[in-house]
């Protein structure tokens, strides 16, 4: 009986300890600047313990009216990586013990260099890129199961199909990948975008495991390439488990419950917007599935901060792409970017502002100098040049150019350069997973052609999305599911694989092969990632700009007309008296720069020049 009494003792912590379901991060690093580090322990009525930390400095411990957590705050400046025990006390009496690990962190982990304008960035939709393991395409844990055959279904893309497929985007000339977000969405359908995240410390297992995360960055970065983290600091998922059983009220904006965003961003710039408009656009939740957080309570903020410096630590991440940017509370966001970015200085963050004016996207870059009007640094190094995706979308088919229409509208998109503080650090694109397919606006190749010369040769960090490579369409007036179509190829059966060269259509090896030799060509091309521009006015719909520096210079003419057009060369003598030759880029023609140019219908040049 007495061995029975001692072995019910000794088990006894044991099941108290089973109460603890979560503990946030899961585990940290030493020597990191982030020192002081707020631990969030979940499980039944745990907060009727007193948590110490042996050997450490507890500097405070924060009880909710929830009483299913606790939030411990420890000082690990100076600790060295290992394990330390947590015990959770009642009166003097330790009830049971949790040991928490500090990691010893990887060489250089500060001072990572993040993604830039030598980059070129490749955007895709993991459910919708391939599916390297099918045994994982449904899970018992998740609601929503694979189901091809529905278009805003789970089709089975996943992580592995991305590394099995690193080659193919290495031999397009892409050098990062950005990928929508992996973390677990656990919606009862539409869950393949994963903006409703349900745990932001897990991998969807229909994707894969953290450590199938870890593996893609090691592949990536085998190959000198970079990873980006789609993520979302404004919202999470319904299903969320914190939001199922909330640590305070206030953790979410509730009105009380649920109140609809405006979605006017320009309300958090107005010195005019009534308290109430501003309110709505940032407390308002995105959609009825997306409780919006509430980054003014600093549990949440310093949530928020630590689980992503944990993934970039984990994962060895190369950048952020933060969904909804804007949307968030405007000082709250620029402290979660300032502490990411304390902690890597030459990390890279690009920010969702889906804005439709140059002045106010420009608001949101750090060290704006239209932000300081109104004392605001977001301290974000770059952002979406969303102004520039709207003038791509409609200059190439403007039937009747005049003074405000055509290709003018991209020469003017540059002429507000001034705003921004670092025009090589905006983020440049013809489309992306939220937008129309751009071959389905311009469904020939040759208006394609242009876009892409534009894109690879403009100032900024150039992001292009998957399949349009392959000359891919999708009507975004049918749905999401018709701009995020599976990439042929990616599926066991799919008839046609177009991540193989021989296995590609005639237009599929057509697009493809002008596209990889701009964006290598470009990879060494030091004049495009970080020289100065000189445009001249766009005359009858020739556009023509120059990238130069002390080094090398490069002359960019694009002809959107339908017919052939003659260039004189006298125009630009600025830029080209010290030149009497070019090499054409992509045909490898020598351009005698000494006469006219003449240019065929719908055809840019990328010509380098030479002395």
């Amino acid at each position: 009986m007495k061995h029975a009494i001692k072995l019910i003792m000794l088990l006894l912590p044991l099941a108290i300890s089973a109460q603890i379901d979560k503990i946030e991060p899961p585990f940290w690093w030493s020597d990191m600047a982030h020192s002081k580090l707020q631990i969030m322990v979940y499980g039944e009525e745990i907060a009727q313990y007193t948590p110490e930390v042996e050997n450490v400095v507890v500097t405070s411990i924060t009880k909710t009216e929830n009483p299913n957590y606790v939030f411990i705050t420890m000082d690990t400046k100076g600790l060295d990586p290992g394990i330390y025990n947590i015990d959770f006390k009642k009166g003097k009496r330790t009830v049971f013990s949790h040991a928490y690990e500090l990691k010893k962190r990887a060489p250089n982990s500060k001072l990572r260099k993040g993604f830039d304008a030598s980059d070129v960035i490749y955007l895709l939709m993991p459910d919708r890129f391939a599916n390297g393991n099918p045994n994982n395409d449904s899970h018992s844990e998740l609601t929503e199961k694979v189901n091809r055959d529905f278009e805003g279904g789970r089709h089975g893309g996943d992580i592995q199909g991305i590394i099995d497929h690193l080659d193919y985007v290495e031999a397009l000339g892409a050098t990062t990948i950005w990928s929508t977000p992996l973390c677990e969405d656990n919606d009862n359908q539409y869950s393949y975008h994963t903006y409703a995240q349900s745990d932001v410390y897990r991998i969807d297992p229909r994707y894969g495991t953290n450590e199938e995360y870890q593996m893609l960055s090691k592949e990536l970065h085998k190959r000198d390439m970079k990873l980006i983290m789609d993520y979302v600091t404004n919202h999470w998922g319904l299903e969320h488990w914190m939001i199922k059983d909330l640590p305070t009220y206030d953790w979410i904006h509730q009105f009380p419950g649920y109140a609809q965003t405006n979605y006017r961003m320009t309300t958090q710039m107005d010195p005019n917007a009534s308290q109430r408009d501003y309110k709505y656009c940032m407390d308002g939740w995105f959609v009825k599935t997306m409780p919006d957080l509430n980054q003014q309570n600093p549990l949440v903020l310093k949530y928020l901060i630590q689980n992503a410096i944990w993934w970039i630590e984990f994962a060895n991440l190369d950048g952020f792409r933060v969904d909804t940017y804007s949307y968030n509370d405007k000082d709250a966001i620029a402290l979660w970017t300032k502490a990411i970015m304390d902690e890597y200085p030459n990390f890279n963050i690009v920010g969702e502002v889906w804005m439709h004016d140059q002045a106010q996207m420009a608001y949101w870059q750090k060290d704006s100098k239209i932000g300081a009007i109104q004392n605001y640094n977001s301290y974000l190094p770059s952002v979406m040049d969303f102004t520039l995706h709207d003038a791509i979308g409609q200059v190439f088919k403007e039937e009747y150019p005049s003074w405000n229409k055509g290709m003018i509208q991209v020469y003017e998109n540059y002429v507000n350069d001034f705003l921004y503080p670092e025009v090589n650090n905006l983020l440049i694109f013809a489309e992306n997973h939220d937008t129309e397919r751009i071959n389905h606006i311009y469904p020939n190749i040759e208006d394609y052609k242009l876009i892409m010369s534009l894109i690879a040769t403009s100032r900024g960090i150039p992001q292009i999305y998957y399949g349009s490579e392959i000359g891919m369409q999708g009507d975004k007036g049918k749905g999401d599911g018709d701009i995020r179509r599976d990439f042929p190829g990616g599926w066991p059966g799919d008839q046609n694989n177009a991540f193989k060269a021989k296995e590609r259509t005639d237009k599929q090896n057509a697009y493809f092969d002008f596209t990889a030799k701009l964006l290598n060509w470009r990879k060494k091309a030091k004049v495009i990632h970080s020289g100065k521009t000189t445009q001249y006015l766009p005359d009858d719909e020739v556009y023509v700009y120059f990238r130069h520096n002390d080094q090398a210079s490069v002359m960019v003419v694009i002809n959107n007309n339908q017919s052939d057009k003659v260039l004189k060369l006298d125009r630009f003598k600025e830029n080209l008296y010290h030149f009497s030759k070019g090499m054409e880029v992509m045909t490898e023609m020598e351009i005698d720069l000494s006469t006219n140019l003449k240019m065929p219908a719908k055809t840019s040049y990328i010509i380098e020049l030479k002395k």
